[in-house]
């Protein structure tokens, strides 16, 4: 089952229009609410890259049919900051935007990209982004990010008791020979940590 369920110019217009908030609102918090109680999740022998986003790498099994019968799908994909210019440059024709809205736009572009985290959850309180905490860390073990926590939001219905949410988390530029990225969510309503390997982008 495909992740990105929205055509890519409504992603990006429902997305950039509000959901890139300055990292700096990244908070952390107690590590009894973000370390998670449940079972660990169960690990691939090699971790799996994403079809859609090769970037991206699953370490956990988070990709398993059972994922959205669980309601613990929980995907991740990168959009490098030339990919998300590109798309911005295009909106920019279709909608014949003022200089002073493209000027804001364009300097609303997180300088290392954005991660786009979709999730599928149980019931609409479920699919509350705000239970989720991520961390990223280079290769050297430096962090990137620390329980970033993200927007509070609801999710749009997406079968049976399914619910839809996705959001940017707006990344930091990392120098290239840093890569590659440990990345992890750590969802405090599922106690359950969902772990990444991000790629060096092609650009």
């Amino acid at each position: 089952m495909p992740f990105h369920t929205f055509p890519r110019q409504l992603l990006v217009v429902t997305l950039l229009a509000g959901a890139l908030a300055p990292a700096a609102r990244a908070q952390a918090v107690p590590s009894k609410l973000v370390t998670p109680f449940g079972p660990p999740r169960k690990h691939y022998m090699f971790a799996q890259k994403e079809v859609d986003c090769p970037v991206v790498a699953n370490v956990t099994k988070n990709t398993d049919e059972d994922a959205d019968v669980s309601g613990s799908y929980t995907k991740v994909c990168y959009r490098s900051p030339a990919e998300m210019l590109l798309e911005i440059n295009e909106l920019r024709k279709i909608h014949t935007w003022a200089d002073s809205t493209y000027e804001r736009r364009l300097a609303a572009l997180p300088p290392g990209g954005a991660l786009v985290i979709t999730i599928h959850r149980q019931g609409p309180k479920g699919a509350d982004p705000a239970y989720l905490f991520c961390t990223a860390k280079t290769k050297d073990g430096q962090e990137i990010l620390k329980d970033y926590n993200l927007k509070p939001g609801t999710g749009r219905f997406f079968g049976r008791d399914l619910y839809q949410t996705q959001q940017l988390v707006p990344f930091p530029k990392v120098d290239p020979a840093n890569w590659p990225i440990a990345f992890t969510i750590n969802d405090s309503r599922l106690r359950q940590l969902f772990e990444y390997t991000l790629a060096p982008p092609a650009n």
